[in-house]
């Protein structure tokens, strides 16, 4: 019950945060728009070659490995570098600073060899679970979930760690994983509760949007497309406030675990008095 209540404080203070720094959301947007711009550059080729059909028919040669294992890297590389320049701007913030988003990329920038060096670790984790899942049957795929699970949380921690301390990948990877001893509590609860309620949220607005658009399409179909596109956009936006949430939630976890003090969004006697050093 202490480590649940700990972890509400973290996740309602990180919210607090974002409530101040509301241009943090702006980080996942990028990402999100330059993934889909790196999923359309990819999508050309693709689709006007024969490769679907290969894939349909689990008949990939070299060329499809190489060309899903770049799609991967390159969409790693994104995602991890947005991160990071969420982390670096929320940094700034938990230290009592005014952080701009230039100065979130400028930071991220600043570690981009171990960006890309963790996005190289996490494609290649990613692969491989991806098809002990797809070879392996039922068991396969029930351990493929178990590794992603452990792996997730071992990792939790990885980039903020990457650029408040500035170590490789591999040096990250192992005090993220000496970490998650201290803060394993806060990091599952807090963490779940983040994507529980936000995804709880998403499902919601699903249902009741896509609901109300299948129910209109055929009495009202431009009223229904309309209610369909902001239904996306809806779900999205959901999508992204909680990431950009988990984003801080990580950042103010590992100050957490590092100083007992999260920040001036954190009462400092309680998070103190709450964390046992080890």
């Amino acid at each position: 019950m202490e480590r649940i209540s700990r972890s509400w404080m973290l996740v309602k203070a990180s919210w607090g945060v974002l409530r101040a720094d509301r241009e943090l959301m702006l980080f996942p947007v990028v990402s999100t728009l330059v993934t889909l711009l790196v999923v359309a550059v990819f999508a050309i080729p693709v689709l006007l070659s024969n490769a679907p059909e290969r894939w349909a028919n689990e008949a990939w040669n070299l060329v499809d490995f190489l060309l899903a294992a770049a799609f991967y890297l390159i969409t790693s590389t994104v995602v991890i570098f947005c991160n990071a320049a969420l982390v670096g701007a929320a940094d700034i913030r938990l230290r009592g600073g005014d952080p701009t988003i230039r100065d979130g990329f400028r930071i991220a920038l600043a570690h981009l060899p171990a960006i890309i060096g963790w996005a190289i670790i996490t494609t290649t984790v990613g692969l491989v679970l991806r098809a002990i899942q797809e070879r392996g049957g039922v068991i396969g795929a029930i351990g493929a979930a178990v590794a992603g699970v452990a792996w997730a949380l071992i990792t939790f921690l990885v980039v903020p760690i990457l650029v408040i301390e500035g170590i490789s990948p591999r040096d990250a990877i192992t005090r993220s994983g000496g970490l998650l001893r201290q803060t394993w509590g806060e990091q599952i609860v807090g963490n779940a509760s983040v994507g529980l309620i936000f995804g709880l949220i998403a499902v919601l607005v699903g249902i009741v949007g896509g609901g109300l658009t299948f129910l209109l399409l055929a009495s009202a179909f431009p009223l229904a497309v309309v209610l369909g596109a902001i239904t996306v956009v809806v779900v999205l936006g959901i999508a992204l406030l909680g990431g950009t949430l988990s984003g801080i939630f990580a950042v103010a976890l590992y100050r957490y675990a590092t100083t007992g003090d999260a920040g001036p969004f954190f009462p400092v006697d309680t998070v103190n008095s709450a964390f046992r050093h080890t």
